[in-house]
């Protein structure tokens, strides 16, 4: 007999579904939120001279040249051996955030460089402190000019998380082979697997660009 599906048959872990899906949403917006306001600091950083640009910089070329799995498992196994032990959730997030303000910080950066000298030269002109030019003039056009790719890293660093169930996160990843080793119905399963991130990769960008619209009103290309 040819194999039957049964979709009927994974309504039963709806929960643990649900489960998931809240702890995958949760550590993205934790991580994004985070490292968001870290890369905005690592790129101003970055435009200084001296010690500090070689540490951002020697930063992003170590976490954008290293695998995100070996990252995680350093943060997870390595860390303890200095007496810092994190849980799986909490070390989940701390690499997604060390990982993603990585990639930020070089978009960020190419938003500064993007505004035109002159912005800052009227703003000193005006009597401003520096800090109130780069706050006030700079880093908002900067963002507004390359929200886009941050909405789109930050997606690209919740598509690549599922490896986190390697530290026994319950995320969706973990719920499905869980899942799979009670029913057996692994067609069934591992299709709605990916179905459910791509729901969310949709409205996650849908919801991002509608508050990027309004944080930006009048600035996004």
């Amino acid at each position: 007999m040819g194999y039957r599906l049964d979709f009927g048959a994974l309504l039963q872990y709806l929960s643990l579904f649900l489960q998931g899906t809240a702890v995958t949403v949760g550590r993205t917006a934790v991580a994004a939120t985070i490292g968001v306001a870290l890369s905005i600091g690592g790129a101003a950083a970055g435009g200084w001279h001296g010690w500090a640009r070689r540490l951002v910089g020697a930063y992003v070329e170590l976490i954008r040249n290293t695998p995100f799995i070996v990252q995680m498992f350093f943060v997870f196994f390595g860390l303890p051996s200095l007496g810092i032990r994190l849980s799986a959730i909490g070390a989940a997030v701390l690499a997604m955030t060390i990982n993603l303000t990585a990639y930020a910080i070089e978009i960020v950066r190419a938003g500064i460089e993007a505004v035109p000298p002159g912005q800052s030269e009227s703003g000193q002109a005006l009597g401003l402190r520096p800090w109130l030019v780069f706050g006030l003039i700079v880093l908002p056009q900067a963002l507004a000019n390359v929200y886009p790719a941050l909405v789109g890293q930050i997606i690209i660093t919740m598509l690549k998380s599922p490896v986190v169930s390697q530290i026994a996160v319950v995320d969706l990843t973990n719920v499905a082979d869980f899942i799979q080793s009670r029913n057996f119905r692994a067609f069934e399963t591992y299709l709605s697997f990916p179905v459910i991130y791509l729901l969310l990769t949709i409205l996650l960008r849908r919801l991002l660009d509608r508050f990027g619209r309004r944080l930006f009103a009048g600035r996004m290309p």
